[in-house]
């Protein structure tokens, strides 16, 4: 075999490994598409929401009293969950409100829920990266802005 022969096949497989692998292209970094999707949402909405340091966008509409959950909290929540478009993707309000543990969700609803205190309302705007990232779930479309309404009602 000639040396420009090998050479082909050896860049052949190299491209045919970074299509099937994904090892050649760095995972794209949506921040900047989901902040601006957030502001624009929150500009046509007329909503003026509050932004963290992670990138979570948030509006507390009733704060609730002095006592906040921590990652170790047990809490019950109705919720409402929707996307930038308004169509709901799930919603607690048709039955009981469910319990569980912080430390067991989203980012973006750990560090989100901690600005509420017991009783409080308001909407939480997570950003993809905060959210499912890249993964597709059952309805929800990888890299996906999520919103959810929240009524904290009860922390253990």
């Amino acid at each position: 075999m000639k040396l420009c022969q090998i050479r082909s096949m050896i860049i052949s497989m190299v491209i045919v490994n970074c299509f099937l692998f994904n090892s050649c292209s760095k995972d794209e970094d949506y921040s900047e598409r989901d902040d601006k999707s957030i502001r624009e949402y929150l500009q046509k909405k007329s909503l003026t929401a509050q932004k963290t340091e992670s990138g979570l966008y948030y509006i507390i509409t009733v704060p609730g009293n002095s006592q906040k959950p921590d990652l170790n909290s047990m809490v019950t929540v109705h919720y409402k969950g929707y996307f930038l478009d308004d169509a709901v993707f799930e919603s607690s309000y048709s039955g009981s409100a469910p319990t569980f543990p912080l430390s067991g969700v989203l980012k973006g609803w750990q560090e989100g829920m901690q600005l509420f205190g017991k009783g409080g309302k308001g909407t939480l705007f997570i950003p993809s990266r905060l959210a499912y990232g890249d993964s597709a779930l059952p309805g929800i479309p990888a890299n996906s802005v999520l919103i959810f309404d929240i009524h904290l009602i009860n922390i253990e």
